[in-house]
């Protein structure tokens, strides 16, 4: 498999983990599919490591789906914490 088809593989991959952490994290998350795809791979990373840092040895190979999925799900919420400013909406009673 060429460079090309790394990269391809790298971009479903996060697809389909970026779409798994937005479906599980609560509240909306305007984003197209480009920043999907872009979390899913920031969040894979960011479980690799924290596996890495678990158990120690490869970060790409201690972490598996379940990881990146993890990963990801705090990287959607730090996106959407940090898109909407931080701010909740206040009811007033």
């Amino acid at each position: 498999m060429g460079m090309i088809g790394g990269i391809l593989l790298w971009c479903l991959f996060g697809l389909v983990v970026g779409v798994i952490a937005r479906f599980l994290v609560p509240g909306p998350q305007p984003m197209g599919i480009v920043m999907t795809i872009l979390l899913g791979i920031v969040g894979s990373f960011a479980g690799g490591f924290i596996a890495y840092m678990i158990w120690g040895g490869d970060a790409i190979q201690s972490s598996g789906l379940l990881f990146s999925i993890l990963g990801a799900i705090a990287v959607v919420a730090i996106y959407g914490a940090v898109m909407s400013g931080g701010r909740r909406r206040r009811i007033d009673t």
